[in-house]
Formats: structure tokens, sequence, C-alpha cells
């Protein structure tokens, strides 16, 4: 990880314990749940990498938790930004937590979340027998002194234990790396508090104190992380005979697990504490990173958007675009390669995380609050034997479930129907287009069938992308213009990579003759 907050993270992203949290997450009350379709169609897991600029493993966890919910109504946003403001106005504190935050970014801090979050091993109908094992060796122990033939005794009982003690390691494992990062955690929100005198932090201090009572006898779990990550060393043999003697992992182990069942509720009220510390870092890292950024303005018009200056964070000096939309959606026509597509994704990254992390990129977004649902990547599943078309159908057939709901909707949709011939490609785009963008919905579509500019003009506003040829290179502004493109490059760019002249001539001549039909 990087030591700089304002740099992009480098090295591996683990995405499968990134999302461990959000997977097992609360998500009754939030507005969207982003989708794993919007999130491929927008590459959202590419924005992720970049927005990341979390110190800890815990606060990463909690980033994409909130990159993936929108919550009702703005909700977040005056909370975020409440913390975000109180580390702007304070740079000591602002570098002293990042320092603390840091210490939470060992993997294992990855599986805290499951300590409240999952289910945690029962103890066996025999714990009573392990109890009285360890009480019965204790004594042993302590009376041999008296009674040196006892020692007899201990050494038939040892074999017991020592089966039982390494029966319990598996289950020690387990939790080898997650206590010691929950100890580690409220250690670390516990110095994050000494500095911050909010009142309103009464509920954590008192989550933290709780937990803080564990401490002692979860204190077994730090020795047995650290004895497993010195492995090709010499174990400390003595210390690993007397908890085989007294079966101390065993009694430990399922007695801190009861107490742990018990506290759930305060270990995820640390871990949102530390997550959300975090995720305000991250946003200023960001923020100061990126050459400008804007809050969404909430419109109560259902189908305005306002958008000026807005851009695509992964595209390195990309090209910013304007669009103003009243009572009517968008319509994009455009050459192949004109950046269609890059628009329609790039309103929707900034319309997800304007509602996320209160952060467009864009110097101003006005919109209602909305959901974002999309179809843009759609692929034939050879091992759900269904084509491209099929997929196409069920993936629309739900949008459509969708629209129809109480909640506001902005659909990013790229050429829909291209699995299908083109006049019944035109009717069905037709008639699909035009009830998505009722109910207050707003579209953004792409398409090369300029023939639905006259029949979807009375509820989309056209507008489209084009390039310039220049000493037989196409070069594109990526400029958004209003209108219908009424050109097209795609036998040009068969003709500039240099295909045979019969091709590109028939190419040409029939072209021609069905847009003479058409």
């Amino acid at each position: 990880m990087k030591s700089d907050t304002g740099n992009v993270k480098a090295g591996y992203f683990h995405l499968g314990h990134i999302e461990k949290f959000f997977a097992k997450a609360d998500l009754q009350d939030a507005f969207q749940v982003i989708s794993n379709r919007t999130f491929k169609d927008l590459d959202l897991e590419d924005v992720f990498r970049f927005i990341d600029r979390t110190q800890s493993r815990i606060g990463q966890q909690y980033l994409y938790y909130l990159l993936r919910c929108i919550p009702p109504n703005g909700k977040r946003s005056g909370q975020m930004e409440d913390r975000v403001n109180v580390f702007l106005q304070n740079p000591d504190m602002r570098a002293f937590v990042s320092t603390e935050l840091s210490k939470l970014s060992e993997p294992g801090a990855y599986h805290v979340c499951s300590l409240f979050q999952g289910k945690h091993i029962e103890a066996p109908a025999w714990l009573w027998l392990i109890q009285a094992l360890s009480g019965i060796s204790v004594l042993l122990i302590l009376l041999s002194f008296f009674f040196p033939q006892l020692w007899v005794v201990l050494i038939l009982v040892f074999p017991i234990n020592m089966g039982i003690h390494y029966w319990n390691k598996t289950n020690i494992y387990q939790y080898s790396s997650s206590i010691p990062q929950l100890v580690l955690m409220n250690q670390v929100a516990r110095k994050i508090l000494a500095n911050n005198e909010s009142q309103h932090l009464t509920n954590i201090t008192a989550s933290v104190d709780s937990l803080r009572r564990l401490i002692p006898q979860m204190s077994i779990f730090r020795i047995e992380a650290k004895l497993q990550s010195e492995i090709g060393q010499l174990v400390d043999y003595f210390l690993e005979l007397i908890k085989a003697m007294l079966l101390l992992e065993s009694v430990v182990l399922f007695a801190t697990l009861k107490k742990l069942d018990s506290k759930r509720e305060d270990i995820a009220t640390v871990f949102k504490f530390i997550g959300e510390t975090d995720a305000a870092l991250s946003v200023i890292a960001l923020r100061e990173s990126i050459p400008y950024y804007c809050s969404i303005t909430p419109e109560e018009d259902n189908k305005t958007l306002s958008v000026k200056g807005i851009y695509h964070p992964l595209l390195f000096n990309g090209v910013s675009n304007d669009i103003v939309l009243k009572d009517k959606s968008a319509l994009l026509t455009g050459s192949n390669m004109s950046g269609k597509t890059t628009f329609i994704r790039t309103v929707g990254i900034s319309a997800i995380l304007g509602q996320t992390l209160n952060t467009c990129f864009a110097s101003e977004f006005a919109m209602p609050w909305m959901q974002v649902l999309s179809s843009i990547r759609i692929s034939d599943d050879l091992l759900e034997d269904k084509s491209y078309y099929m997929e196409e159908v069920l993936t629309l057939k739900q949008l459509i479930e969708e629209s129809q709901g109480k909640k506001r909707t902005l659909f990013s949709l790229d050429e829909v129907f291209k699995g299908t011939n083109s006049i019944e490609r035109i009717a069905m785009s037709k008639s699909v287009l035009s009830y998505l963008a009722d109910n207050g919905n707003l579209v953004f579509v792409s398409t090369h069938d300029r023939e639905l500019t006259g029949l979807l003009s009375e509820h989309y506003e056209l507008y489209h992308f084009t390039e310039v040829i220049q000493e037989e290179e196409i070069v594109f502004d990526y400029k958004i213009k209003p209108g219908v493109l009424n050109t097209t490059n795609a036998i040009r760019i068969l003709e500039l990579n240099k295909f045979p002249t019969q091709i590109i001539d028939e190419a040409m001549e029939v072209s021609l003759r069905l847009g003479q039909n058409r």
C-alpha cells in the first residue's frame, strides 16, 4: 500500500476479501444495491481501484460497501461531509488518524467482519469433559508437589489432553487472524476517540470499553498468530506443552466465542466507526488528486438532468462534456469508437458516486435521486445454453420490471437488441425505449440505427459524436453534439486498415444501394 494517500494503490486487489463485509451486510434500508451487472457494465471494479485511498483493510471493505449501496435520499452525504470537514479543519488529526489506521493494513483484518456477521463454531456437546480434564490437570499439577505419586496419573491423562489440544487446532486457526485484528482494531479506535471530543461518539466509546474487557482472555490468539507467522523457526515447545497439558486453548476458545457472540453489536459499532473514518479520509485524498469534483444538486423534477464538465475518472486528460435534459432522455448516435458508450458510462459512474460518496467527476451535476441500472456488456452463456439474443431479452425484461416500480431510474444502455435482424431490432428498440422513458425515468442509450432518431424524437433528445479524417487518420474530439449524425465511418476504417480494394468498393456499392432502398 502506498504511504502517500494521494496516490493510487499499487499491487493486487483481493476483491473476494474486500467484498466480504458487503456480501453479508444488512442492505434492507438501501435505496439501491448496485447489481453485479451494473457494477460490471460501468467498470466499477476499476473505478473502485482508483478511488480507494484507504489506509486499513477495514476501511477498504467499508468503502466498497459504500460504493455498492445508494442510501435513501442522500442520508449518508451529510454524515460523510461532517467527517470530511473535521479532518480538513484539523490536518494534525488527519495525519494522526491515518497513521493509526495503517496499523490495520494486514490481510487478517479482512476477517474481523466475520466475528459479527458469521456464525461461530459451536462448542461440542462434550465441552464439559474438556473443562473437567482441564480442571483435573491443574489440580494434579498442584497436588503432585505434595504427593509425587500423582505424576503417574498426570502422565496417563496427558495423552488424552494432547489429542484434544490438537483436535482443537483447526478451530484455533480459524480465529488466529480475526481475533488478534479485533484486539488491534479496538486499540486503534480507542486512540482515535481519545483525540476526538465529539459528543455523538458516546455509543462508540461504550462499545470500545465493552470489547476492551475481553482483551486479556483473547491474548492467547495473539500468541498463536505470532507462532503461525514464524514458520521455519523453532516453536516455543514449552509453551505449547503447557497449553496442551492444561487444555488452555480449548477452554479459552469456546469461552471467548460465547462472549464474542454476545458482543456482536459492539464489534459492528467499532468496525463501522473505523470504516467510516477511513472512508472519509479516502474521499479527501481522492478529491485532492482529481482535477475537480462536485456534489449532486438534488432536482425535484423527475426528468431533469443538468451536467457540466463531466469526465471519466479513469481517462488521463480525458475530454469533458456538458448535457442538459428536460422531460426527455438522451439518444446517442455516432461513429464507431467516437465515445458514445464511454460517455454513457461516465454519466452512470458520477450518478452512482454522487449518491454514495457525494463526489461527482464534474463541475456541476444536478439530478433527482435515482437508482442506476444498465445493459451494456452482454454475452452468450454456453453453460446455461443461452444465446446472445436470449441473454439480452432476459436483461431487458429485468430492466422493464424495475421501471415499473416507485423508484425513479437512470438507465444506461448500449445498442439494444444487437442480436437480431435490423427491421425487428428497430421495431423492438423503439417500443422498449419508449416504455423505459416513462414513469419519470431517464435513459441514456446509444444506437447505430438512425431510423430510431425519427421514431423516438417524442421521448428523446438527439445527440451524436463524430470524427474528422486528417492525413489518412481518423481523429476523434470526443465532444457530444446536439442532433443526428448523418455520416458513418465503418467502411472508411476498413480502407484505412488496408483491406483489399475489391472489398471496399463492393461494400460502398452495397451500402449505397441499401441506403436508397431504406
